[in-house]
């Protein structure tokens, strides 16, 4: 029997036994989470020894007997087309950091009900008790034949790119760290129509990140695909330019095709004349900063819970304000792309997934918003029931025009 939760706030709430109330009898979030927040189900129904026999064995051995000698046989006779490993080794978890694997399963958990819910993609949760790169990518690579996908979830930067790439380089199926990729997808379908709205291109817009870790170097590649006209990331030390001696491998990559303008200093100086603020670091941006930017700019403030500019100040001087949360308009969140993303990717077998699915995904997140576009509407709500068809019809399509779909 599992040891009880206790409160460790007081020494008086005493249960009916004597002991310690437990946690949930007065925090409905742990009352949610007692016993986990997901279950594996049948699907087939066992009623008798006829059914035992064909889902167990002998009935059974006729199937593995198929993929033995064809291989390609399971996507068609097991859940393996259909299903999505949440991998973290609990590093990088929400705002609570390098927790460790076993208290960072409740995220995973709430991870995969969401590709249930949004995407109708099965997925289980798997944390990790290794935090080496090398023993990453090993033990994923041998999980890999019960799964067709992996989401990279919560793992450190920059750990986490050598880990994503690696994964690339060794499997053929897609591995996608949602942290960096999902973020930048819906950054962009918001950044897209703020500029519809405001009548311009993204070609015309200079945008600087305040933040150079998983997230913020992904939104920089895909705005740069995208066609940006201009971006540079800020780190602790100020904006990332070729000059800079202390850049990290990631970052000096990352000054090769940013910051066209050969920007230096701080982010405060970097946002004078900007269109786009994007942050995905914590912290706090001066008024005064936002104050500088260009006319009818975009501020998107991700941090959580503490935009690093509260929308109260954005709006004094930004056409558009977006948040990482739910309780402001405009909500930039992961789940509007990563369950359409990997549905459309295993509904094709793709072998990866590749830019063009992602800006593919940002822009049939855009394309939802249609007609209702307004200030405070530029990204469509996570339980606008025609988010998750739309991305991944587009995703599938972009997989087959860029050959690497297998159906």
């Amino acid at each position: 029997m599992a040891a009880e939760i206790v409160n460790p706030r007081s020494d008086s709430n005493t249960g009916q036994d004597g002991g310690a109330e437990p946690l949930d009898s007065f925090d409905p979030a742990f009352a949610l989470h007692r016993g986990g927040k997901m279950a594996v189900q049948a699907t087939v129904p066992i009623r008798d020894k006829d059914d035992l026999s064909l889902a167990y064995t002998p009935g059974v051995a006729k199937v593995c007997s198929a993929i033995a000698e064809q291989p390609e046989l399971v996507h068609d006779y097991t859940w393996k087309s259909s299903v999505v490993a949440v991998v973290t080794d609990g590093t990088a978890v929400l705002g609570l950091g390098d927790i460790g694997p076993e208290a960072s399963l409740p995220v995973m958990e709430g991870k995969a009900i969401l590709f249930k819910q949004f995407g109708g993609v099965d997925a289980v949760p798997i944390a990790l008790a290794c935090t080496d790169v090398d023993e990453i990518v090993e033990t994923v690579v041998r999980l890999a034949p019960s799964f067709g996908g992996v989401n990279l979830e919560d793992i450190s930067a920059p750990r986490c790119f050598e880990i994503e790439k690696r994964l690339q380089e060794r499997l053929d199926i897609p591995i996608f760290h949602d942290d960096q990729h999902g973020t930048a997808v819906v950054t962009l379908a918001a950044l897209r129509n703020a500029a519809r709205l405001s009548g311009r291109e993204i070609g015309q817009l200079r945008a600087v990140i305040s933040g150079a870790g998983a997230a913020g170097v992904a939104i920089a590649k895909m705005l740069v695909e995208a066609g940006i006209g201009d971006v540079a990331l800020a780190d602790r030390k100020g904006v990332i330019s070729a000059g800079r001696a202390d850049l990290t491998d990631v970052k000096r990559e990352v000054a090769s095709f940013t910051n066209k303008a050969g920007l230096t200093g701080s982010l405060e100086d970097a946002l004078a004349g900007a269109d786009v603020f994007i942050g995905v670091s914590g912290g706090t941006v001066a008024e005064e900063a936002v104050a500088s930017m260009a006319e009818g700019a975009f501020v998107f403030a991700m941090a959580n819970p503490n935009p690093e500019v509260h929308p109260d100040v954005a709006h004094k001087y930004a056409a558009v304000v977006a948040t990482g949360r739910s309780d402001f308009p405009n909500q930039i969140n992961n789940v509007l792309a990563f369950p359409g993303i990997f549905a459309g990717a295993l509904q094709v077998r793709a072998s990866r997934i590749t830019e063009g699915m992602k800006i593919a995904a940002a822009e049939a997140l855009a394309s939802v918003v249609g007609d209702d576009l307004a200030a405070d509407y530029v990204i469509p709500s996570p339980f606008d029931e025609r988010v998750a068809p739309a991305v991944t019809a587009a995703v599938a399509a972009a997989a087959r025009a860029e050959g690497v779909a297998r159906r």
